[in-house]
Protein backbone atom coordinates (compact mmCIF):
# COMPACT_ATOMS: atom_id res chain seq x y z
CA UNK A 1 0.00 0.00 0.00
CA UNK A 2 1.08 3.75 -0.51
CA UNK A 3 2.93 5.19 2.25
CA UNK A 4 0.78 8.12 2.39
CA UNK A 5 -2.54 6.36 1.86
CA UNK A 6 -0.88 4.11 5.10
CA UNK A 7 -0.77 7.58 6.91
CA UNK A 8 -3.84 8.96 5.84
CA UNK A 9 -5.53 5.99 7.51
CA UNK A 10 -3.53 6.30 10.39
CA UNK A 11 -4.71 9.67 10.87
CA UNK A 12 -8.13 9.35 10.66
CA UNK A 13 -8.23 5.95 12.32
CA UNK A 14 -9.07 7.23 15.56
CA UNK A 15 -12.14 9.06 14.01
CA UNK A 16 -13.28 6.15 12.54
CA UNK A 17 -13.89 3.55 15.38
CA UNK A 18 -15.80 6.59 16.93
CA UNK A 19 -18.20 6.50 14.36
CA UNK A 20 -17.91 2.71 14.31
CA UNK A 21 -18.69 2.69 18.06
CA UNK A 22 -21.01 6.29 18.40
CA UNK A 23 -24.46 5.64 20.38
CA UNK A 24 -26.40 5.74 17.41
CA UNK A 25 -26.78 1.73 16.57
CA UNK A 26 -27.39 0.90 20.07
CA UNK A 27 -30.41 3.15 20.23
CA UNK A 28 -31.80 2.00 17.43
CA UNK A 29 -34.41 -0.94 19.63
CA UNK A 30 -37.41 -1.32 17.37
CA UNK A 31 -38.65 -0.38 13.95
CA UNK A 32 -40.13 3.08 14.80
CA UNK A 33 -36.39 3.97 15.92
CA UNK A 34 -35.10 2.49 12.67
CA UNK A 35 -37.83 4.62 10.80
CA UNK A 36 -36.45 8.18 12.32
CA UNK A 37 -32.82 6.78 11.23
CA UNK A 38 -33.93 6.01 7.87
CA UNK A 39 -35.28 9.05 7.47
CA UNK A 40 -31.91 11.10 8.33
CA UNK A 41 -29.74 8.57 6.44
CA UNK A 42 -31.36 9.33 3.68
CA UNK A 43 -29.64 12.29 2.85
CA UNK A 44 -26.27 10.83 3.10
CA UNK A 45 -27.59 8.03 0.03
CA UNK A 46 -28.47 11.10 -1.47
CA UNK A 47 -25.73 13.75 -1.56
CA UNK A 48 -23.28 10.91 -2.14
CA UNK A 49 -24.36 10.94 -5.73
CA UNK A 50 -23.62 14.11 -5.98
CA UNK A 51 -19.79 13.94 -5.05
CA UNK A 52 -19.50 10.66 -7.30
CA UNK A 53 -21.18 12.42 -10.28
CA UNK A 54 -18.42 15.54 -9.58
CA UNK A 55 -15.53 13.76 -9.96
CA UNK A 56 -17.17 11.78 -13.01
CA UNK A 57 -16.98 14.82 -14.80
CA UNK A 58 -13.16 15.53 -13.79
CA UNK A 59 -12.05 12.92 -14.10
CA UNK A 60 -13.45 11.12 -17.37
CA UNK A 61 -14.96 13.08 -20.58
CA UNK A 62 -18.43 14.16 -20.42
CA UNK A 63 -18.30 16.59 -23.35
CA UNK A 64 -17.98 16.90 -26.69
CA UNK A 65 -15.83 15.99 -28.46
CA UNK A 66 -14.83 13.21 -26.50
CA UNK A 67 -10.83 13.30 -25.07
CA UNK A 68 -9.17 10.57 -22.83
CA UNK A 69 -8.81 12.21 -19.55
CA UNK A 70 -6.69 10.83 -16.74
CA UNK A 71 -5.99 7.56 -16.46
CA UNK A 72 -7.88 4.28 -17.34
CA UNK A 73 -8.00 2.45 -13.85
CA UNK A 74 -9.49 5.96 -12.57
CA UNK A 75 -12.22 5.92 -15.59
CA UNK A 76 -13.06 2.08 -14.40
CA UNK A 77 -13.14 3.20 -10.79
CA UNK A 78 -15.66 6.25 -11.72
CA UNK A 79 -17.72 4.65 -14.41
CA UNK A 80 -18.01 1.51 -12.60
CA UNK A 81 -19.36 3.15 -9.28
CA UNK A 82 -21.58 5.46 -11.20
CA UNK A 83 -23.20 2.13 -12.97
CA UNK A 84 -23.70 0.34 -9.68
CA UNK A 85 -25.31 3.50 -7.80
CA UNK A 86 -27.70 4.65 -10.91
CA UNK A 87 -28.53 1.53 -12.27
CA UNK A 88 -27.76 -1.36 -10.23
CA UNK A 89 -30.86 -4.27 -9.76
CA UNK A 90 -33.91 -4.44 -6.78
CA UNK A 91 -34.67 -7.95 -5.65
CA UNK A 92 -36.67 -8.44 -8.62
CA UNK A 93 -33.72 -7.85 -10.74
CA UNK A 94 -35.44 -4.48 -12.34
CA UNK A 95 -33.19 -1.67 -12.67
CA UNK A 96 -32.73 1.10 -9.95
CA UNK A 97 -30.31 3.39 -8.47
CA UNK A 98 -29.56 2.83 -5.02
CA UNK A 99 -31.27 5.95 -3.73
CA UNK A 100 -34.82 4.90 -5.16
CA UNK A 101 -34.07 1.37 -4.17
CA UNK A 102 -33.54 3.31 -0.41
CA UNK A 103 -36.36 5.38 -0.78
CA UNK A 104 -38.39 2.10 -1.86
CA UNK A 105 -37.21 1.04 1.72
CA UNK A 106 -38.21 3.53 3.18
CA UNK A 107 -42.04 3.81 2.28
CA UNK A 108 -42.17 -0.22 2.90
CA UNK A 109 -40.78 0.34 6.28
CA UNK A 110 -43.22 3.24 6.72
CA UNK A 111 -40.81 6.01 7.43
CA UNK A 112 -41.58 9.32 5.90
CA UNK A 113 -39.75 10.30 2.66
CA UNK A 114 -41.76 14.16 2.73
CA UNK A 115 -38.39 16.06 3.48
CA UNK A 116 -36.33 14.64 1.09
CA UNK A 117 -38.70 14.70 -1.43
CA UNK A 118 -39.35 18.42 -0.52
CA UNK A 119 -35.31 19.25 -1.35
CA UNK A 120 -35.99 17.44 -4.91
CA UNK A 121 -39.12 19.16 -5.50
CA UNK A 122 -37.28 22.75 -4.27
CA UNK A 123 -34.07 21.77 -6.71
CA UNK A 124 -36.34 20.83 -9.52
CA UNK A 125 -37.75 24.17 -9.45
CA UNK A 126 -34.62 25.63 -10.11
CA UNK A 127 -33.31 26.81 -6.45
CA UNK A 128 -29.79 26.70 -5.51
CA UNK A 129 -28.49 24.03 -3.14
CA UNK A 130 -27.11 26.37 -0.83
CA UNK A 131 -30.49 28.47 -0.45
CA UNK A 132 -32.55 24.93 -0.65
CA UNK A 133 -31.13 23.93 2.11
CA UNK A 134 -31.11 26.57 4.26
CA UNK A 135 -34.58 27.31 3.58
CA UNK A 136 -35.64 23.94 4.30
CA UNK A 137 -37.14 22.50 7.41
CA UNK A 138 -34.31 19.89 8.01
CA UNK A 139 -32.76 19.63 11.50
CA UNK A 140 -29.65 21.53 11.75
CA UNK A 141 -27.52 17.94 11.55
CA UNK A 142 -28.84 17.44 8.56
CA UNK A 143 -28.42 20.70 6.90
CA UNK A 144 -24.54 21.31 8.45
CA UNK A 145 -23.83 17.39 7.00
CA UNK A 146 -25.13 18.60 3.25
CA UNK A 147 -23.64 22.09 3.77
CA UNK A 148 -20.19 20.52 4.23
CA UNK A 149 -20.87 17.72 1.19
CA UNK A 150 -21.67 20.70 -1.65
CA UNK A 151 -18.76 23.20 -0.07
CA UNK A 152 -16.34 19.92 -1.08
CA UNK A 153 -18.46 19.57 -4.44
CA UNK A 154 -18.77 23.37 -5.63
CA UNK A 155 -15.58 24.58 -3.96
CA UNK A 156 -12.82 21.63 -3.27
CA UNK A 157 -9.85 20.51 -6.08
CA UNK A 158 -10.17 17.08 -7.01
CA UNK A 159 -7.60 15.62 -4.95
CA UNK A 160 -9.76 16.54 -1.86
CA UNK A 161 -13.00 15.59 -3.41
CA UNK A 162 -11.23 11.87 -4.16
CA UNK A 163 -10.25 12.14 -0.74
CA UNK A 164 -13.77 12.71 0.95
CA UNK A 165 -15.25 10.06 -1.19
CA UNK A 166 -12.32 7.37 -0.63
CA UNK A 167 -11.92 8.20 3.45
CA UNK A 168 -15.19 10.25 4.67
CA UNK A 169 -17.63 8.53 3.15
CA UNK A 170 -17.49 5.06 3.53
CA UNK A 171 -20.51 3.39 4.89
CA UNK A 172 -19.88 2.82 8.40
CA UNK A 173 -21.76 -0.16 9.19
CA UNK A 174 -20.52 -1.97 12.41
CA UNK A 175 -21.70 -5.68 13.42
CA UNK A 176 -24.08 -4.30 15.77
CA UNK A 177 -25.97 -2.72 13.29
CA UNK A 178 -26.76 -5.97 11.07
CA UNK A 179 -27.70 -7.77 14.42
CA UNK A 180 -30.05 -5.26 15.19
CA UNK A 181 -30.84 -5.29 11.51
CA UNK A 182 -31.51 -8.79 11.59
CA UNK A 183 -33.85 -8.54 14.39
CA UNK A 184 -36.10 -6.33 13.33
CA UNK A 185 -36.31 -8.05 10.18
CA UNK A 186 -37.01 -11.40 11.74
CA UNK A 187 -39.54 -9.46 13.46
CA UNK A 188 -41.15 -7.76 10.76
CA UNK A 189 -39.78 -9.39 7.50
CA UNK A 190 -42.64 -7.76 5.34
CA UNK A 191 -41.26 -4.37 6.65
CA UNK A 192 -37.91 -4.45 6.20
CA UNK A 193 -36.86 -6.86 3.05
CA UNK A 194 -35.87 -3.89 1.22
CA UNK A 195 -34.20 -2.35 3.78
CA UNK A 196 -32.24 -5.34 4.36
CA UNK A 197 -31.50 -6.12 0.84
CA UNK A 198 -30.17 -2.15 0.05
CA UNK A 199 -27.95 -2.62 3.19
CA UNK A 200 -26.55 -6.20 2.00
CA UNK A 201 -26.28 -4.87 -1.95
CA UNK A 202 -24.63 -1.90 -0.70
CA UNK A 203 -21.81 -4.19 1.42
CA UNK A 204 -21.56 -6.29 -1.39
CA UNK A 205 -20.83 -3.49 -3.96
CA UNK A 206 -18.83 -1.52 -2.16
CA UNK A 207 -16.37 -3.76 -1.06
CA UNK A 208 -12.28 -4.01 -1.06
CA UNK A 209 -11.83 -3.53 -4.81
CA UNK A 210 -13.54 -0.34 -5.03
CA UNK A 211 -11.93 0.68 -2.13
CA UNK A 212 -8.56 -0.15 -3.43
CA UNK A 213 -8.99 1.57 -6.49
CA UNK A 214 -10.20 4.59 -5.25
CA UNK A 215 -6.87 5.39 -3.00
CA UNK A 216 -5.13 4.26 -6.00
CA UNK A 217 -7.12 7.36 -7.72
CA UNK A 218 -6.18 9.55 -4.46
CA UNK A 219 -2.76 8.90 -4.86
CA UNK A 220 -2.25 9.34 -8.39
CA UNK A 221 -4.24 12.93 -7.91
CA UNK A 222 -2.00 13.99 -4.81
CA UNK A 223 0.99 12.59 -6.08
CA UNK A 224 4.46 13.53 -4.12
CA UNK A 225 2.78 17.40 -3.21
CA UNK A 226 2.94 17.17 0.62
CA UNK A 227 0.53 20.20 0.27
CA UNK A 228 -2.37 17.93 -1.49
CA UNK A 229 -2.07 14.98 0.92
CA UNK A 230 -2.84 17.76 3.85
CA UNK A 231 -5.27 18.97 2.19
CA UNK A 232 -6.78 15.56 1.73
CA UNK A 233 -6.30 14.36 5.02
CA UNK A 234 -8.04 17.56 6.56
CA UNK A 235 -10.96 17.26 4.28
CA UNK A 236 -11.48 13.18 5.08
CA UNK A 237 -11.19 14.07 8.87
CA UNK A 238 -13.73 16.73 8.47
CA UNK A 239 -16.51 14.05 6.35
CA UNK A 240 -16.15 12.02 8.80
CA UNK A 241 -16.80 14.47 12.18
CA UNK A 242 -19.70 16.03 9.97
CA UNK A 243 -20.92 12.26 9.80
CA UNK A 244 -21.13 12.03 13.73
CA UNK A 245 -22.82 15.29 13.60
CA UNK A 246 -25.64 13.41 10.98
CA UNK A 247 -25.20 10.56 13.82
CA UNK A 248 -25.90 13.15 16.56
CA UNK A 249 -29.00 14.72 15.39
CA UNK A 250 -30.30 11.08 15.04
CA UNK A 251 -29.75 10.16 18.30
CA UNK A 252 -31.01 13.35 19.66
CA UNK A 253 -34.40 12.39 17.55
CA UNK A 254 -34.47 9.21 19.21
CA UNK A 255 -34.99 10.66 22.51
Amino acid sequence: MNTQITLVNEKIGATREELLGHPVYARIKNLKDLQRFAESHVFAVWDFMSLLKSLQIQLTSVTLPWMPVGTADTRYLINEIVTGEESDVDQAGNRTSHFELYLQAMEQMGASTQKIQSLLTALRGGKQIDIAISESDLPDSVKAFLAYTFEVVQRAPVHVQAAVFTFGREDLIPDMFMRILDQLHAETPEQLAIFRYYIERHIEVDGGHHTHLAQQMVASLCGNDPQKWQEATDASLKSLEMRKVLWDGIVNSLH
